[in-house]
């Protein structure tokens, strides 16, 4: 009697723990679906880009003035007698810069002046003419004991004081033409085609904040091979707008604008359907609605095309084909195939959680 009991009981115990084994084994297959499911279901869909295409060359160089003239003494031994701007000053075509001392000059032409007067009452022709002659040569004298500015510009450097002696060419300071500023950049040969004057140039300066448009003034016919072994063309650049930031010489990056930037709405081309020779797409609403809409695109790329017409970008499009069709699997469907490929080796092996357990029951 307790023989049977016990054998009854064994009986049920294998029965229950069999169950748990079928209970636990349908647990995973439905995770594994879902899983699945989730994965089919993010490739069904594609999401349109905006991209913005900028066609350009980059260039880099250092920006120069279009005038700069140093400023320097003629007057051996003289001492300064005026000051009239300071660095930083803007100076026109004509402006006294300084002066120095002017006196014995100035004796000169005027007795001369009062030699002449008394001679032309009293003197002969020709010596007037002559004394008229020397005169002429003393008032360039008293004209060189100022230094004059040559061309409108920027008084860059600056560096004289009243009462100081000045040599012969002693360096004074630099008067900088600041109306326009220009650089010599290095095109690659293999951009030269794309070259035309007028190109607008966007620079970038380390000591500025912010971008400065500039444009294409010229460039030669002729290549020229650089210290490193690259033939390049030498564009002139020029910026005409010159922020008071910017000063000669500073260094800068730049871009030459090729064509305007273009805005593609870029797409895997698994989104695009294709009905008697025309293209169409479906477009995802809110509740997993579709709209089916006309399109016309380009290709862009191996795996995209360009939409030209027909959406407005961020749309959520619905696949009309799968990659492996064209020869070629999404990541996805590589992944779903390997773990197909496991399941089916454990369900195989026997003793796992797919199969009955080793021996029956």
């Amino acid at each position: 009697m307790n023989a049977n009991v016990s054998h009854s009981r064994n009986i049920i115990l294998i029965i229950v723990i069999s169950a748990v084994f079928v209970i636990i084994t349908a647990l995973i297959s439905a995770c594994s679906c879902s899983k699945s499911d989730d994965d089919a279901t993010q490739g069904e869909y594609k999401q349109i880009e905006k991209r913005t295409i900028a066609n350009s060359v980059s260039a880099t160089g250092k920006i120069k003035s279009v005038n700069s003239e140093e400023v320097t003494s003629s007057h051996i031994g003289s001492k300064v007698k005026a000051v009239y701007v300071k660095e930083g000053d803007y100076g026109k075509k004509g402006d006294v810069l300084l002066q120095v001392d002017d006196t014995t000059q100035v004796y000169n032409l005027a007795k001369l002046d009062y030699d002449l007067a008394s001679t032309r009452i009293t003197g002969a022709a020709q010596q007037i003419k002559l004394m008229e002659v020397q005169r002429a040569s003393l008032v360039q004298k008293v004209e060189e004991c100022k230094i004059i500015a040559t061309f409108d510009g920027v008084i860059a450097s600056f560096d004289v004081d009243v009462e100081d002696y000045l040599e012969a060419k002693d360096s004074i300071g630099t008067l900088v033409d600041k109306s326009y500023l220009t650089a010599k950049v290095e095109v690659a040969e293999t951009d030269v085609a794309k070259l035309a004057v007028g190109q607008k140039v966007q620079f970038s300066f380390p000591a500025y904040d912010g971008t400065v448009e500039g444009y294409v003034v010229s460039f030669p016919a002729i290549g020229e091979t650089t210290s490193r072994g690259a033939t390049v063309v030498k564009a002139t650049v020029r910026i005409d707008d010159v922020p008071e930031a910017i000063l000669p010489n500073f260094s800068f990056t730049g871009k030459i604008q090729i064509t305007e930037p273009e805005t593609k709405l870029v797409v895997e081309r698994y989104a695009i359907g294709h009905d008697k020779g025309s293209s169409f797409v479906e477009i995802v609403e809110r509740g997993g609605q579709t709209q089916k809409v006309a399109v016309e695109v380009e290709p862009y790329g191996t795996d995209y095309v360009n939409i030209i017409s027909g959406l407005e970008g961020g749309e959520m499009l619905k696949a009309q084909s799968d990659a492996s069709k064209s020869g070629r699997m999404s990541v996805q469907k590589r992944g779903a195939n390997t773990k197909n490929a496991g399941n089916n080796n454990r369900n195989q092996g026997g003793g796992g959680f797919g199969g009955p357990p080793p021996g029956g029951f």
